[in-house]
């Protein structure tokens, strides 16, 4: 059993900054990638930033200079650093990771429950 637990979401004036954690606990043998999504009422799920299985970082065009992922490998945790926040951020921030379990070799997609994040103007 893997559990992805987020916090840090809240409501923020535009411009203002929040910060996100998710940890990852449970049966854990590698995380192969993490990272966040977010979703908007009536929009698709987007990717916001992530580590990918190759350690590289990828980030939506639209948070590049304002948002940082980064992580603590120790803690099976990632963060989102968010800055200058605006009103069209305002979503559902969810929490992705690829694992890889302690029994066989294979890996699975997990989600956290999900954090709101709402920016006002």
């Amino acid at each position: 059993q893997v559990q992805l637990v987020e916090s840090g979401g809240g409501l923020v004036q535009a411009g203002g900054s929040l910060r996100l954690s998710c940890a990852a606990s449970g049966s854990i043998f590698s995380i192969h990638a993490m990272g966040w999504y977010r979703q908007a009422p009536g929009k698709q799920r987007e990717l916001v930033a992530a580590y990918t299985s190759g350690h590289s970082t990828n980030y939506a065009d639209s948070v590049k200079g304002r948002f940082t992922i980064s992580r603590d490998n120790a803690k099976n945790t990632v963060y989102l650093q968010m800055n200058t926040l605006k009103p069209e951020d305002t979503a559902v921030y969810y929490c992705n990771a690829v694992i890889e379990g302690l029994l066989g070799g294979v890996s699975y997609d997990y989600w956290g429950q999900g954090t709101q994040v709402t920016v006002s103007s």
